[in-house]
């Protein structure tokens, strides 16, 4: 696993070959939790990206590119949280429900 990922126009660069879905599901993958990513690309891009990202559990945010708010491009940095499934709830005759 990894600690951190950068990524500069890797959506960009395979826009034609495969789904922001399948770098973004490789990138969950190998990224331990905890782990950050920073990923540079269109700000159309980036706002994709962080739509996709929130359903692998992301917290992050687009910020402007170093020359500037001006410039197309941005970057888009992001940790990976630890989650884990919650325990069931129980019910009125306190015995535990399934899911």
């Amino acid at each position: 696993t990894y600690d951190f990922i950068h990524a500069d126009s890797i959506f960009t660069l395979y826009q034609d070959k495969c789904e922001p879905e399948d770098i973004l599901l490789e990138m969950d993958r190998v990224l331990r939790p905890g782990g950050g990513v920073i990923i540079r690309d269109d700000v159309d891009v980036l706002i994709k990206v962080k739509e996709l990202s929130k359903g692998f559990q992301w917290q992050g945010r687009i910020a402007d590119h170093e020359k500037g708010p001006h410039e197309r491009v941005k970057i888009y940095y992001a940790v990976k949280q630890y989650w884990t499934v919650p325990a069931p709830e129980e019910d009125k005759n306190n015995t535990k429900a399934l899911s």
